[in-house]
């Protein structure tokens, strides 16, 4: 250590010898340091110090390729068009770059709208419903023509097998009773929910077997019964759930409902054979011209009016005769109810399979019965 301060430090001054012109030239041509960097004489120290990358690269054959179509929905930003980086890069600043510039240069990134942080596997698929939103369209979707096309399917099994007997009837009934079981707790967002189904599809079974047993004649009697009965064996499958009491009740509404639309159903096994045979003619009808591409006011009116020439048609060939076309219209209207509440909230397509092919038909058996008391 020496006592004499360094000569020119508080001068200003430079060591003698020292150049710093020809220092800067001497960077100049080893190349641009980074900023905030020091730069070195020494090659072998200069290296000493430079950064090694050593890890794994940004290597986009290393990880799965994500459709287009299930990435997440953007609405288009008006007023700036992003900048065509390389995948993945869109949250990246440039090192050297001050942060109040962009890619592109010279743009604010207050201007730029704001995203989220960049990702390997791309943004996460948003639903059906929230698209539509999106883009200003109704969420509820109905089920479409291949639905209708199984419901006129099955409503042509009905009318068939209701002309055999009731015995007969009785195996596309237990279908359409297996279907609105499981269509209905899908339908409220609940699956799986098998204790759910089986009891409901047992009401169902339950209907059908009494049916038989006590005859047509106590046909009321023999649905409002059987419907009481599993109404109280829902209250002691919930108060049994040690789930929260809010999920409790939901559960105890979905089942209640569940079995009573399957039970209801079995109002086809308690009508007449030729009502049974127009009205389920009538929905099938009513069920393939509603899927038709047509506005909702018009689609309505042109379903009712089949579905009452339906009846017209096939009460011609039973014993109801014309009076066919007002069995067909309210079997039709309530077919419509059930058609519309399948297309509630933008259902996914197992819902459409199942409610929406099971429900028009199920909501139709009490018009079916009813009518069919007073017109024969």
């Amino acid at each position: 250590m020496t006592d004499q301060p360094y000569e020119g430090q508080y001068e200003g001054q430079y060591p003698q010898g020292y150049d710093p012109y020809q220092q800067q030239g001497h960077q100049a041509q080893q190349g641009q340091a980074w900023p905030g960097y020091q730069a070195y004489e020494d090659p072998q120290a200069a290296q000493q110090y430079t950064q090694q990358w050593q890890g794994q690269t940004w290597e986009t054959q290393t990880h799965a390729h994500v459709p287009a179509a299930e990435t997440a929905y953007v609405p288009q930003q008006q007023g700036y068009e992003p900048a065509h980086t390389a995948p993945g890069a869109a949250g990246l600043a440039h090192p050297s770059r001050p942060s109040g510039t962009t890619a592109q240069g010279g743009a604010s990134s207050e201007e730029a709208p704001d995203y989220g942080p960049a990702t390997v596997a791309g943004n996460a698929r948003i639903t059906d419903a929230q698209r539509a939103r999106l883009e200003g369209r109704s969420p509820i979707i109905e089920p479409g023509m291949q639905p209708a096309a199984l419901t006129a399917l099955l409503g042509l099994l009905l009318a068939g097998t209701a002309a055999i007997g009731s015995y007969a009837l009785l195996v596309p009934l237990v279908v359409l009773q297996a279907v609105t079981a499981a269509g209905w707790f899908r339908l409220n967002g609940m699956w799986p929910a098998r204790q759910g189904i089986a009891l409901a599809f047992a009401g169902g079974l339950t209907a059908d077997a009494v049916l038989l047993v006590a005859g047509r004649e106590h046909g009321p009697a023999a649905i409002l019964g059987t419907l009481g009965v599993w109404v109280l064996l829902a209250l002691v499958s919930q108060l049994r759930s040690h789930a929260d009491p809010d999920e409790r009740m939901y559960g105890l509404m979905a089942t209640v409902a569940s079995a009573a639309l399957t039970i209801v159903a079995a109002g086809h096994l308690a009508a007449e054979a030729d009502a049974v045979t127009v009205g389920a003619v009538a929905v099938g009808v009513a069920v393939l011209a509603r899927a038709l591409p047509l506005p909702t006011p018009a689609s309505v009116i042109v379903s009712l009016l089949a579905a009452a020439g339906a009846g017209i048609a096939v009460g011609g060939m039973t014993g109801v005769g014309a009076e066919g076309a007002l069995l067909g219209a309210g079997a039709a209207v309530c077919a419509l109810i059930g058609h519309r509440v399948a297309s509630y909230d933008y259902p996914s397509r197992f819902v459409h399979f199942t409610a929406g092919v099971a429900l028009p038909l199920a909501a139709a058996a009490p018009a079916v019965y009813v009518l069919g008391r007073a017109l024969g």
